[in-house]
C-alpha cells in the first residue's frame, strides 16, 4: 500500500512563496504519474498540476501557470509544488495523490488511486 505525506504548507501573505512536498513510501514511485490537488471550504478537489513518472511531461490548471511548477525527485520519492506569487484564492488543503496509470497526465481525481492527508496553505490579503 503506498503512503503519501505531504508537508510545507503554512500561512503567506499575497505574493509570497511555499514549496509544498510529498513523499511516498510503500511502492515504486518512480512509476506513478503524480498529481496535485486543492480543496477550498465549500469547494470540490479541483485539480492544480500533474508530472509524468520521468518528469519529462507536466500539466498545469490554467490560473496557476506561470506561478505553479511541479516537480519531482524519484531518488527521493518525492514530488514537489513550487508556488510563486500567491493569491487568496490559492488558500486551500493541498492534496497530492499518485496514478498507477503511467502514460497519462490524469486531471480529474477518481483517476488517482493514492492520496495523501493534505497540507493547508493560506494566503492572507
Amino acid at each position: 500500500q503506498v503512503q503519501l505525506v505531504e508537508s510545507g504548507g503554512g500561512l503567506v501573505q499575497t505574493g509570497g512563496s511555499l514549496r509544498l512536498s510529498c513523499t511516498a513510501s510503500g511502492g515504486t514511485f518512480s512509476t506513478y504519474t503524480m498529481g496535485w490537488f486543492r480543496q477550498a471550504p465549500g469547494n470540490e478537489r479541483e485539480f492544480v498540476a500533474a508530472i509524468t513518472r520521468n518528469g519529462g511531461n507536466t500539466v498545469y490548471k490554467d490560473p496557476v501557470k506561470g506561478r505553479f511548477t511541479i516537480s519531482r525527485d524519484n531518488a527521493k520519492n518525492t514530488v514537489y509544488l513550487q508556488m510563486n506569487s500567491l493569491k487568496p484564492e490559492d488558500t486551500a488543503v493541498y492534496y497530492c495523490a499518485a496514478d498507477k496509470v503511467y502514460y497519462r497526465l490524469a486531471t480529474i481525481a477518481p483517476e488517482y488511486d493514492y492520496w495523501g492527508q493534505g497540507t493547508q496553505v493560506t494566503v492572507s490579503s
